[in-house]
């Protein structure tokens, strides 16, 4: 069992009867009442993100959970293959398992989050950025921009990121695999 104290970013707990992984937290100690632990939670089966706040000492219902790195094969429309880089075993997993799936290009080492008592693979990360190559995106006109201006991109992996206007199409960008944002250009 943990407790509030315990919290942390990327903890999965048991929750109403499903397993969620915690993806933002913030302890409150407000002047008047008693502490508290406002989490932002996601399910690892539905996908589903829950807004819940604990209350100090709160007792939590931990799963134990292992790291396995795995490399990302094919997406073949309705779920994402992957290679466990150890004993080359193979698993697969539908979207909403993965946070942020659109930035995830072939041959990619990810980290799996696996369950220990069931083996069931809960959730994917990807590493903190990511490096994408640009394969389409309108030109970028000179002098028509205030500040910080920016357009829409498409990366090699058919996701799409605002970018700002000097990127071009054939440029290598650094992506922000949390947030999905640019982050900046690659020069090679």
């Amino acid at each position: 069992m943990a407790t509030t104290s315990d919290i942390r970013n990327g903890l999965c707990i048991r929750y109403n009867n499903d397993i969620y992984k915690i993806i933002e937290f913030l302890h409150v100690k407000p002047g008047k009442g008693p502490a508290f632990v406002r989490t932002k939670m996601k399910s690892v089966t539905s996908g589903k993100v829950l807004d819940n706040t604990f209350s100090a000492g709160h007792k939590l219902e931990d799963v134990r959970v292992e790291t396995h790195k795995f490399q990302y094969l094919y997406n073949d429309g309705e779920f994402y293959h992957f290679m466990n880089e150890a004993d080359y075993t193979q698993i697969r997993l539908l979207e909403a398992a993965l946070d942020n799936p659109g930035l995830m290009k072939e041959g990619e080492v990810v980290t799996v989050l696996i369950n220990t008592e069931d083996n069931m693979p809960l959730s994917v990360d990807l590493p903190a950025s990511v490096i994408l190559e640009v394969t389409h995106t309108e030109p970028g006109v000179k002098g028509n921009t205030a500040t910080n201006a920016t357009k829409p991109a498409t990366v090699e992996t058919g996701a799409e990121v605002n970018v700002p206007l000097f990127i071009n199409e054939g440029d290598k960008i650094k992506i922000e695999t949390a947030k999905g944002t640019y982050k900046e250009r690659v020069k090679e």
